[in-house]
């Protein structure tokens, strides 16, 4: 384990985005220092030192069974989350809301309208994105003309905000909206300069907010874009942070502990110069990290796929395009392609095939769990089986 210091170039960075972007909670100092003195070297490894999962592994059976599933209007598009609740935006029944920000239990089966209309009185502000625990909601407004957002969080209970909300952060166009996760009672969010405007040499930060808190805390600092959105695994939370500034361009992808508030690195995997995760999470003591292009160099994380294994190898390669994050527990971990998902079991060297819902290959299904999950749960836009017309949406859940 690795205890990030806090320095004072640091805390000045810090109070520096702070002014920068606008914070409506206060924002205290303790980000980790960019420059840490153990950062792993970067993993480079030869391109045929990886086992190819489809060539390699046994294809079996599939060992588990759809439990339930049910069947919601047009329009609704889920985002991750690991409790009973599933955030969701469904779409307005007119103009004006655009969306609507709701969440749907997985208990009782019934979508909750929890954010019926924006909070701003301007007609092109719109919900942008939605993510939740089973005890916080938290919400993105976004001025579509001028770009500027707004993120707001609340206490979440029984399929409704409790209390008053609180604005959490405003940015403007120079500052992207916030990839942002929900776990337990908190709230996390990185602030991360556009790729054009007069911010894109700025560092980026992630912050941390706890219910009934007037303070939010800088906990991560990359001197330089985040690679990922925040990621939630069991009680870690994922990150990929530029690292080695003073080298080059390199990420490391990164499994923080949420129980003392990221101050503990629970694992770092540094992938080769250049090369950028499209997708990553922490289960067990291996790492997921899925690759979106072929790069020119970078040995085996080069070369597009999805990587399992521990920091120090040796890793699992599936060979296909990724495009959703990963999912599982133990051994078993779950790979979403384009009409089905891979379930390679890493110990048995198995793998098995989840075929996704019916007439849903047009629009793709994609999973609501990620990282370690206890249940595994997917939606899908499917269509009218006489019109081919898209007609419903399809959330399944599946018992590991």
């Amino acid at each position: 384990m690795r205890w990030p210091s806090v320095s004072r170039r640091g805390f000045l960075r810090g109070t520096a985005a702070a002014a920068a972007v606008g914070a409506a909670v206060s924002v205290l100092p303790g980000c980790t220092n960019p420059e840490q003195e153990d950062v792993p070297e970067p993993m480079v490894v030869d391109t045929d030192r990886a086992i190819n999962a489809l060539e390699e592994y046994h294809e079996r059976d599939l060992d588990f069974v759809e439990k339930e599933s049910w069947t919601l209007s047009l329009g609704c598009v889920f985002r991750e989350a690991p409790g009973a609740w599933v955030p969701a935006t469904q779409a307005g029944s007119s103009a004006v809301p655009m969306a609507k920000g709701c969440a749907f239990s997985l208990e009782s089966g019934t979508l909750a309208e929890v954010v019926p209309d924006v909070r701003s009185d301007k007609s092109s502000v719109v919900i942008y994105d939605v993510r939740c625990s089973d005890d916080v909601y938290a919400w993105v407004e976004l001025d579509y003309l001028t770009h500027e957002w707004v993120l707001y969080a609340s206490r979440f209970g029984n399929g409704a905000l409790e209390g008053s909300a609180t604005t959490l952060w405003t940015g403007s166009a120079d500052y992207d909206p916030p990839g942002f996760v929900c776990w337990n009672n908190s709230v996390l969010w990185q602030i991360t300069p556009a790729l054009s405007g007069k911010n894109t040499k700025d560092h980026s930060f992630c912050y941390l907010w706890k219910l009934g808190s007037e303070n939010a805390k800088s906990v991560v600092e990359s001197p330089g874009r985040f690679a990922l959105a925040p990621s939630v695994s069991g009680d870690q939370v994922i990150l990929a942070p530029r690292v080695r500034a003073d080298e080059g361009v390199f990420y490391g992808v990164t499994a923080y502990s949420l129980d003392d508030d990221l101050s503990t690195i629970v694992d770092q995997l540094v992938l080769p110069q250049t090369v950028k995760p499209f997708y990553a999470t922490h289960i067990g003591d291996r790492f997921a990290i899925s690759i979106e292009a072929s790069y020119s160099s970078g040995g085996m994380f080069g070369t597009m796929g999805t990587y399992i294994g521990p920091s120090s190898g040796p890793f699992v390669r599936l060979a296909r395009e990724p495009s959703a994050n990963v999912a599982g527990k133990d051994d078993t971990f779950i790979i979403k392609s384009r009409t089905s998902y891979f379930v390679l079991d890493v110990h048995k060297e198995t793998y098995s095939i989840l075929t996704a819902a019916n007439r849903s290959v047009d629009y793709g299904e994609f999973p609501v769990r990620v990282g370690l999950s206890k249940d595994f749960v997917t939606f899908a836009t499917v269509k009218d089986e006489a019109s081919g017309y898209p007609s419903a949406v399809v959330l399944r859940s599946f018992g590991l």
